[in-house]
């Protein structure tokens, strides 16, 4: 990521995603994932990574919801932001690379993180876990369509590749009002 040239961009959106996900609303309304696709194909793994780990752990410190859970979590969603990056390399910014991203995405990351934190941190039989994850992924998974749909072509067009957004246009703008 050209970190000057684009810090701007890179902090206004964590900030609304972090803002979003502290709206009191169900589980799993997050556009965590919508937002790190469009990052990782344009600035490359490290970006998507980096916002991954700062969008999942700024939310558990600030809701002071931290634990052992918040590293399997940020580090599930840590390795999308990479996977990301090499699944959108040689892609287009579409729609359907987006949705199909999401829809894999959510599945591996709430096998991962659902399963495995009720499993290992709360001793929960696979099968309890698993028959209880369905609907919870279920209603992940509508939300990351949705917002892969809508966020993820919109963030790239409009404002990723948009250099009115760019750290240097806005700073000139501010300084000479």
């Amino acid at each position: 990521m050209k970190a000057r040239q684009n810090s701007v961009k890179y902090v206004i959106w964590l900030l609304i995603v972090i803002a979003l996900r502290l709206l009191p609303h169900f589980p799993n309304v997050e556009p965590v994932m919508a937002t790190m696709m469009p990052f990782s194909k344009k600035w490359g793994w490290l970006s998507g990574m980096i916002f991954c780990l700062l969008a999942i752990l700024s939310f558990d410190v600030l809701t002071g919801s931290i634990g052992v859970w918040s590293i399997l979590t940020a580090g599930t969603y840590a390795l999308l932001g990479i996977s990301a990056w090499i699944y959108f390399k040689n892609k287009e910014s579409k729609i359907k690379y987006y949705l199909i991203f999401a829809i894999i995405g959510t599945i591996v990351y709430d096998a991962i993180t659902g399963i495995g934190t009720w499993m290992l941190f709360f001793n929960q039989s696979f099968m309890t876990t698993f028959i209880g994850q369905i609907p919870f992924t279920l209603y992940h998974l509508a939300w990351n369509i949705v917002f892969s749909i809508i966020i993820s072509p919109l963030l790239y067009k409009r404002v990723i590749k948009n250099p009115k957004f760019e750290t240097k246009y806005i700073l000139n703008k501010i300084a000479f009002r």
